[in-house]
């Protein structure tokens, strides 16, 4: 559909920028990019996990060493999300801005963090689907300070369960849940952390390990909120192709851009992400 709204008109040399949301799921904050590079040029990898050997008591002289065979499992990583967006502004259209450059500047913002949340959103779909079963927790009442710290404890007592690194855990909550965390003394804002680039990251705070997220548009129905809590090395994503090309269409006189998003995302730890549904009420 063509720009229609402004004919006729000077406009005005500053566009209105809408806010975009920080995304948290498809970030290194949440996913790991080991495999990012492997997957280039192809449309998948396989990735090989080793079984623990057994350790046995040894006593020197006595003990006969027996070699056992070690398991392994795989997992496939698809690159198969493609996305893209392609939008033309006409000359005669960017003529009457004041500041036509700022129209394309603004639009291809808005592609780019379209596609961003885009990969978001499908990042969290695999979570939720894949995340052990034993570690999805249902609807539970989040209405106090208390409550919500609550939360993060039984999600702390998960990854300690399952022999998560206490390094670089994280937790993505609803800014109401945040709001609740931020009553309890124990909270850390983002003030108080020492490290310069959590804020570029997403982080806004921290509690017993977690570096907190905000996320907003994690809602399930209704009143209930899904809070995650993980570590990187649970959840892989990798980009194959992500590229943007300005170009002049034969047919038309206007300035052109498009682009193109192929990622992927796959759980590789089941027992690396925790999850509640929280309910405000």
């Amino acid at each position: 559909m063509a720009i229609t709204n402004f004919q006729r008109e000077v406009w005005a040399a500053e566009l209105l920028q809408a806010f975009n949301q920080v995304n948290n799921f498809s970030s290194t904050s949440v996913c790991n990019r080991n495999y990012e590079g492997d997957v280039a040029g192809a449309k998948s990898v396989r990735i090989t996990s080793v079984g623990r050997p057994t350790i046995a008591a040894f006593v020197e002289g006595s003990t006969t060493l027996t070699f056992e065979s070690l398991t392994d499992a795989q997992r496939t990583l698809y690159c198969d999300q493609i996305k893209s967006f392609a939008f033309q502004v006409g000359d005669i259209a960017k003529a009457q801005s004041i500041n036509g450059g700022a129209l394309m500047t603004e639009a291809a913002r808005q592609a780019g963090a379209g596609l961003a949340e885009d990969a978001d959103s499908y990042v969290q779909t695999i979570m939720e689907a894949d995340v052990a079963s034993s570690y999805k927790h249902g609807a539970v009442s989040v209405t106090t300070s208390a409550l919500a710290w609550a939360r993060l404890v039984q999600h702390k007592q998960d990854l300690d369960d399952a022999h998560i690194p206490q390094q670089e855990r994280y937790t993505i909550v609803p800014s109401w849940f945040n709001s609740l965390l931020m009553l309890d003394t124990n909270y850390m804002t983002y003030d108080a952390l020492s490290s310069g680039n959590r804020l570029e990251n997403g982080v806004v705070g921290r509690a017993i390990g977690f570096d907190i997220l905000v996320g907003t548009y994690a809602l399930s129905t209704g009143d209930d909120w899904y809070v995650y809590s993980g570590h990187p090395s649970a959840v892989t994503f990798a980009n194959q192709i992500d590229q943007v090309e300005a170009l002049r269409p034969q047919t038309a006189f206007s300035d052109a851009l498009k682009g193109l998003h192929v990622y992927g995302a796959k759980v590789i730890r089941p027992t690396g992400i925790t999850m509640t549904l929280c309910s405000k009420t």
